[in-house]
């Protein structure tokens, strides 16, 4: 077992004080975003036997276990983070496995540099993904209906958004959806700033289920991802709730703490809320125009008491064990790779102690148990794989 150590990513939309306050350690004034941990090769954890990158490729089989190796290749399959949102994250998509191995091959054939800041597929890999709240947690995930978008708009009393409320009441449903975003994305770049700077003045004014926007707008002035955020469902977790965000599900998380885990890969296409590149036609066939409540997560105990976060998808695998002082030893051992991840109190992962943010990798198969320390309720998160 090897305790982690781990890179901070420093996005600006990070927040300045929420990692900091998790790790019991002074802000610098400086975003701290995400916490990574886990085999990507762009800020793999470091160990005492070199970074976990070297240490898989080394020994796949020893390290990942035979079974993995052979469904998911030589590599870890899951990245796990913190996430600290101060501002919102852009408005993006993750493709399925089929279109990311298409689009990837495309732009290889086109020879497009994968640094380059056009491009839209880093990888051949899908890149499902778990939220889960440590603290409450705003986000967007999902088309909401179209006639309650509509009714979100139409109270703006914005003229150049009538268009787009007229669409919104048409059919059949995935019509009216592709059909909105795509003139929203394809408007005129400075008509549109106009309508969205109108369209946030009225979600200030407004407030209520328009507030959000209001904020949105303030961090994205002009931005036309702010109208196509109000075509989306508003979700506020509870710590321990969380969402699962499947291929082609637009979605943005706008503040909060998390614990997030995804399959290894960097393929976002981006809807708005960014300065980065936006491949509209790209989106369009990769969006999924289906509306549909966001599904928030709870956790399902099992009589061991490991609370399991349930997703369709086998890349991984999250849980979590909360630990009352003088509580029962857990035996973790699995033939497959883990990370422990502790988020709250204390507690003791094999010959590691572990505080709040700090994780250690449990090679396959090898004995892994944790238990509080005696000293108050200690909460610890488990990343794994299903094979």
């Amino acid at each position: 077992m090897d305790r982690l150590d781990n890179t901070i990513r420093p996005y600006a939309w990070g927040s300045t004080t929420a990692i900091p306050e998790l790790l019991g350690v002074r802000p610098t004034g400086e975003p701290q975003a995400e916490m990574w941990m886990g085999a990507h090769p762009g800020a793999p954890s470091r160990t005492g036997r070199g970074t976990l990158v070297e240490v898989i490729a080394a020994d796949p089989a020893k390290e990942l276990g035979a079974e993995a190796v052979a469904k998911f290749g030589p590599r870890l399959p899951f990245l796990l983070k913190i996430l600290a949102a101060g501002a919102p994250l852009s408005l993006q998509v993750h493709p399925d496995l089929a279109q990311a191995k298409e689009g990837y091959d495309d732009e290889e054939r086109r020879g497009i540099p994968v640094d380059a800041g056009h491009r839209n597929y880093k990888d051949a890999n899908h890149k499902p993904e778990l939220i889960c709240a440590l603290t409450e947690f705003a986000g967007l995930c999902g088309f909401r209906e179209p006639a309650r978008a509509a009714e979100l708009l139409d109270a703006l009393g914005v003229d150049s958004l009538k268009p787009y409320v007229d669409l919104l009441h048409a059919h059949p449903e995935e019509a009216a959806l592709r059909e909105v975003l795509t003139a929203v994305l394809t408007a005129d770049r400075a008509e549109m700033a106009h309508t969205v700077t109108e369209a946030a003045a009225a979600c200030a004014r407004l407030g209520g289920d328009h507030a959000p926007y209001a904020d949105i707008a303030h961090h994205y002035p002009g931005d036309p991802g702010v109208i196509a955020a109000m075509l989306l469902n508003h979700v506020r977790l509870q710590p321990g709730e969380a969402l699962f965000l499947g291929a082609g599900i637009p979605h943005a998380y706008l503040s909060g703490l998390g614990v997030e885990i995804m399959a290894n890969s960097d393929n976002v296409l981006r809807c708005g809320l960014t300065p980065k590149h936006v491949d509209v036609p790209e989106l369009l066939r990769i969006v999924r125009f289906e509306a549909a409540d966001p599904g928030v997560l709870r956790p399902e105990a099992s009589p061991d008491d490991e609370e399991v976060y349930e997703t369709p998808i086998d890349e991984f695998r999250l849980s979590r064990y909360v630990l009352p002082e003088g509580g029962a030893t857990h035996d973790l051992t699995r033939p497959t790779p883990q990370i422990l991840l502790c988020t709250a109190g204390s507690v003791r992962a094999g010959e590691h102690e572990l505080s709040p943010g700090q994780s250690v990798f449990v090679p396959a198969g090898e004995k892994a148990e944790v238990s509080g320390t005696g000293t108050g309720t200690g909460t610890v998160f488990r990343a794994t794989v299903i094979v």
